[in-house]
């Protein structure tokens, strides 16, 4: 079988910067078979830039797709949520030309794995002969106790048509979709789903969640009134939203999204506990909405998984995890791109369970990345 030998100014494997004068040797199926030092070969391509896994996306909204340009910038969460569900069906003639798009663009730019949130079965159709690998993340709603079962029953019911889809190149579980949207009877059914991993959920991505839990008060509560939501049963804790609710997931492997509001009190509650937790970091959504930036020397200094999402289409300019990281390196230029790129590709598979993603070990088929001032496909 042939092999494809290939050279660049550095090979990120993963993990590390193995340095100018390794080769990395794929077959021609684009199965790594392994990182040799270099010697005068005339069959090494020299490739302009840095070598590097495949991108792993760890939250995105493949389905809204269609909702670019829609919002405006800087409304705030319960703002943006508000225009989401009112103008969701606008341009929904287009979501599946949409889809595709994104979904190409994402693969150009290097992405080979996705964590997508679904609310519906849109996107199995693409899903279906898609070259990205997808873990499909069921999302499941409903703020009132009284719903709880035809809420959960109606995204079992997607979920397994995503179930359908699993294998090699796709797998799923059904979760909450944020603190706000979740009753406490429907994050307890969510919590006690058997083989249901890993679960992913908004996580503080506005101070109006730790508000309404500690208190009752805040922006949901009028977003709530514009769509006739009863959470007359909502008892607030007097705490941040994430100590009511993370306990009921314990034991399990947790992605939590956003977490722009988090605190240190915050995430020394979440270590304490007996999952297993990834932050993922979705920055340039975050500036689109709520223009802030999750407390990221905070996360290192804790010594957190961190991960790295795009959100959607409808909180973002584009889906590109390089983009994210050049955000991420304006912000803090002192976070080493190696430990970055550690985020955007071995974490975000080890966080979805898809370890042979990430990296470039022997018999994987991560894809194959060229970074220099942009960062694009070559295998």
């Amino acid at each position: 079988m042939k092999q494809i030998k290939l050279k660049g100014k550095d090979i990120f494997d993963g993990y590390h910067f193995l340095g100018p004068n390794k080769v990395l040797i794929l077959d021609e199926t684009g199965t790594v078979t392994g990182i040799t030092d270099y010697s005068s070969d005339e069959d090494i391509q020299e490739i302009d830039g840095i070598l590097c896994p495949g991108f792993v996306n760890a939250h995105c909204h493949l389905e809204l797709s269609h909702m670019k340009n829609v919002i405006p910038e800087g409304t705030g969460l319960p703002g943006f949520l508000t225009r989401v569900m009112q103008l969701r069906q606008q341009n929904a003639d287009q979501q599946e030309t949409a889809m595709n798009d994104a979904a190409q663009a994402m693969w150009e730019a290097g992405i080979s794995v996705v964590g997508d949130i679904s609310n519906n079965t849109a996107s199995i159709s693409r899903k279906k002969n898609d070259p990205i690998r997808y873990h499909t993340f069921v999302e499941c709603m409903g703020v009132a106790d009284n719903g709880a079962d035809s809420r959960y029953q109606f995204s079992m019911d997607v979920l397994g048509q995503f179930r359908e889809l699993d294998g090699a190149r796709h797998s799923s579980s059904i979760v909450p979709h944020a603190p706000y949207s979740v009753s406490r009877t429907l994050f307890g059914k969510i919590a006690a789903t058997p083989a249901n991993t890993p679960v992913s959920i908004h996580n503080q991505e506005t101070a109006a969640e730790n508000q309404l839990y500690n208190d009752k008060t805040g922006d949901f509560l009028e977003f709530y009134k514009t769509f006739g939501m009863d959470i007359s049963g909502f008892q607030p804790t007097g705490t941040n939203s994430l100590e009511a609710w993370l306990p009921d997931f314990s034991g399990q492997k947790m992605i939590l999204v956003h977490n722009t509001f988090s605190t240190e009190t915050d995430i020394r509650f979440a270590q304490q506990q007996a999952s297993e937790i990834w932050w993922c970091l979705c920055p340039q959504a975050n500036l689109y909405i709520e223009n802030r930036l999750p407390d990221i020397p905070l996360l290192r200094r804790m010594n957190c998984n961190i991960v790295v999402g795009t959100d959607s289409l409808a909180s973002n300019h584009q889906l590109s995890i390089w983009a994210e990281i050049q955000t991420i390196r304006q912000q803090y230029p002192a976070i080493p791109l190696e430990e970055l790129l550690q985020w955007a590709t071995s974490n975000g598979a080890r966080a979805l369970g898809l370890e042979g993603y990430g990296s470039f070990q022997p018999g994987s088929r991560p894809g194959v990345v060229v970074i220099n001032q942009e960062a694009k496909r070559i295998i």
